[in-house]
């Protein structure tokens, strides 16, 4: 995927469809989750650790594009990529993707986030090592 780095993969559970074996529309965003939190193991001790330096991470924003649904058992690939680093508030972006027939992409989709303070809940700026970690995992 042309502009991405990063990619995790999920198998679409029972659970996560319908009567029909559709998967319902609001399990993208937990795959976006899924996504997101394997992208920040990435990062010296992922998501646990930057949250013992005492800055959290909230999500200010969900958009998705539903491309195609997608089936129980259908495998997924999602692409992520941090993007618009600046103060306290970042981006990500997510492609998900069909690996089996019919393959292709199936949505698209953003995250917003913004650094907390963990005890008092109020904007911090984003610590530098993040953001310096972030643009050392887009460039390659």
């Amino acid at each position: 995927m042309d502009g991405y780095r990063f990619s995790t993969e999920l198998r679409v559970r029972f659970n996560e469809t319908d009567l029909q074996g559709v998967a319902h529309h609001a399990n993208h965003v937990v795959w976006l989750e899924v996504a997101r939190i394997a992208y920040l193991d990435r990062v010296e001790g992922g998501y646990l650790a930057l949250r013992e330096t005492g800055v959290d991470v909230t999500t200010t924003d969900v958009a998705v594009r539903y491309r195609a649904g997608v089936r129980f058992d259908d495998r997924l690939r999602i692409w992520v990529r941090a993007v618009d680093l600046r103060g306290t508030r970042f981006r990500f972006e997510y492609v998900l993707e069909r690996l089996n027939e019919p393959a292709g992409v199936v949505g698209e989709a953003s995250t917003g986030h913004a650094c907390i303070d963990a005890t008092t809940l109020r904007p911090t700026r984003m610590p530098a090592e993040l953001a310096e970690r972030f643009t050392a995992l887009e460039a390659g």
